[in-house]
């Protein structure tokens, strides 16, 4: 036995046995840990990106997985029986009569939007891109109808556009002899886009005057010095500069124009004919008014192939056409 001192008094340990140091404890042998920082990062993400899952799951997978259940069956809600058909409800798409208007009146419709919105809201935006006094109240007047609630908004214009109404009582002070605009096909094509043009431009006129700010000026000076006129400054220095918000605007219009239900509701109810019935009125009509949840069911699932289908167009042909994409 051997022994050590400790203040005077020996402390005998066994043999071979190694003394145990002073001071601090050794470190234990750490081995793998579960919760590791990349793990509690990863964990911490998804917690806030849960709430958004969860409503999309509630409210975007969970109504598209019952409108194609509902589509595979034939129930009509007033009666509430339903029966499975399987893929009947697809079958009558293709024997529809009134479909191929309905798809007629929707391009027309879309279209129109898209083309006049777009067009309308860049030229809005470059002029007010200008520095002059006053325009910051031009910018609010062209964006205040954004803010207005869409039914109101349509019920104002419904009352302007009448035979008797404020559109025509104006015409008819420099003797023009204004036509019934909601009760005529062309017309009530035309003013159901008019109205939705006005109301929405506000927002695509921001966006613009957003990405025309923040065109360096630098290459303005250098296209000046070099002679360069001002069609040729838009068409290879602030279109090519501005075509990402370009993209984002258009794909946006093409959304909210197959999207659009109230303007045809309040102002033509889809008439006169089938000449303003867009799909997705079709499919409320069909629906709602026919009570065929079914083929209305059906229907919807067209249109969502329609706007994921043109989104994805937009977005393969934006590698033609975009520039400076981040």
């Amino acid at each position: 036995m051997t022994g050590t001192r400790t203040a005077g008094r020996p402390v005998r340990r066994a043999a071979g046995r190694p003394a145990a140091p002073t001071g601090d404890r050794p470190a234990r042998a750490s081995g793998p840990t579960f919760w590791t920082t990349r793990r509690r990062d990863h964990l911490t993400g998804y917690l806030f990106i849960l709430p958004q899952l969860v409503g999309v799951a509630v409210f975007v997978l969970l109504p598209v997985g019952m409108a194609v259940w509902y589509s595979l069956n034939k129930w009509n809600i007033f009666t509430g029986r339903q029966t499975f058909v399987g893929g009947a409800n697809y079958a009558a798409l293709a024997d529809d009569p009134q479909l191929p208007k309905v798809l007629l009146a929707t391009a027309l419709f879309s279209g129109g939007v898209v083309i006049v919105n777009i067009t309308l809201g860049l030229l809005i935006a470059v002029l007010l891109n200008w520095r002059f006094r006053g325009v910051t109240v031009f910018r609010t007047l062209f964006f205040s109808p954004v803010v207005v609630s869409v039914v109101a908004w349509t019920l104002v214009w419904g009352f302007l556009l009448q035979d008797n109404g404020g559109i025509n009582a104006l015409l008819n002070t420099v003797g023009i002899d204004g036509p019934n605009w909601l009760k005529e096909g062309d017309t009530a094509m035309v003013s159901v886009i008019l109205t939705q043009v006005v109301r929405s431009v506000g927002v695509n006129m921001v966006l613009f005057l957003a990405a025309l700010q923040g065109v360096p000026r630098e290459l303005y000076e250098a296209a000046r010095i070099d002679g360069a006129n001002s069609r040729t400054v838009f068409a290879r220095i602030t279109l090519p500069m501005i075509s990402p918000t370009v993209l984002l605007t258009v794909i946006v219009t093409v959304v909210g124009a197959l999207q659009s239900f109230a303007q045809i509701a309040v102002l033509t109810g889809g008439g006169p004919g089938l000449s303003t019935t867009v799909l997705v009125y079709y499919v409320y009509q069909q629906a709602f008014k026919f009570n065929d949840i079914g083929y209305g069911s059906t229907l919807a699932l067209m249109l969502l192939s329609f706007v994921m289908l043109l989104t994805l167009l937009q977005w393969q042909l934006r590698r033609k056409w975009v520039f400076y994409e981040d």
